[in-house]
């Protein structure tokens, strides 16, 4: 069975060194560069699944090296290292192509739970493209008009609760990780966010209680699932 292969760009040589050992212990056949030029130079010569970057870094930083990659590769799965905790920092880095970002200091056992997260996530049979109308059970969800419709009657959604029903209903026959939903919508993933998650997802299961076969399941320690 192929390695999955991990292209790691981090400036600070003895944390580089550090994690790439750690990842090969792990299987992942991983290469370091200490900077964003060298790192661009070998993603162009060479395949990779994974891209680590830390995002301040000499020559070429996390940023504009994570948007050269998407335009080589626009589907490879990035994640960032950064010691920074800002928002406008974290939407920085989602705007320019992150699928995930790792705050420093953090522990090896995280950073390989996102590994595995990011990567179940690029599969394309575990991430389903968008569409413009999903059915679930008896319901008819529009996601253009933001519509939820049973028996002619239409609930108007707000935007979260669209896209919150969205990614339920695109990860549908899979767990929907908790993480992600909150990244994906909120973009930080602090205690905040994630009690309003919470609360939108109490007012998608009253929208759908008119069909006693549609239900949206806790995942204790992992997400939810929408069952239709």
């Amino acid at each position: 069975m192929k390695s999955t292969k991990i292209l790691l760009a981090e400036d600070d040589s003895n944390l580089g060194n550090l994690l790439k050992n750690y990842l090969k212990v792990k299987k992942y056949d991983t290469m370091l560069f200490v900077n964003g030029i060298q790192a661009l130079e070998a993603f162009i010569k060479e395949s990779f699944d994974l891209c680590i970057l830390d995002i301040m870094m000499p020559e070429m930083d996390g940023i504009t090296l994570a948007r050269e990659m998407r335009r080589i590769k626009p589907d490879i799965p990035l994640i960032f290292l950064t010691a920074k905790s800002q928002k406008e920092d974290v939407l920085e880095g989602f705007r320019s192509g992150a699928d995930d970002y790792i705050t420093k200091p953090f522990s090896m056992e995280e950073l390989l739970y996102r590994i595995q997260a990011v990567l179940k996530r690029s599969v394309p049979a575990a991430a389903p493209g968008k569409q413009d109308i999903y059915t679930i059970g008896n319901y008819t969800f529009d996601t253009m008009r933001q519509l939820l419709i049973i028996e002619g009657q239409e609930t108007r959604l707000t935007t979260k609760e669209s896209e919150l029903l969205e990614l339920l209903c695109r990860y549908g026959k899979d767990i929907l990780e908790r993480n992600f939903a909150l990244k994906s919508i909120w973009i930080d993933d602090n205690y905040f966010n994630a009690r309003s998650m919470d609360v939108y997802i109490t007012r998608l299961r009253k929208y759908l209680r008119k069909d006693p076969e549609v239900r949206i399941l806790n995942v204790h320690g992992k997400g939810y699932k929408l069952i239709s």
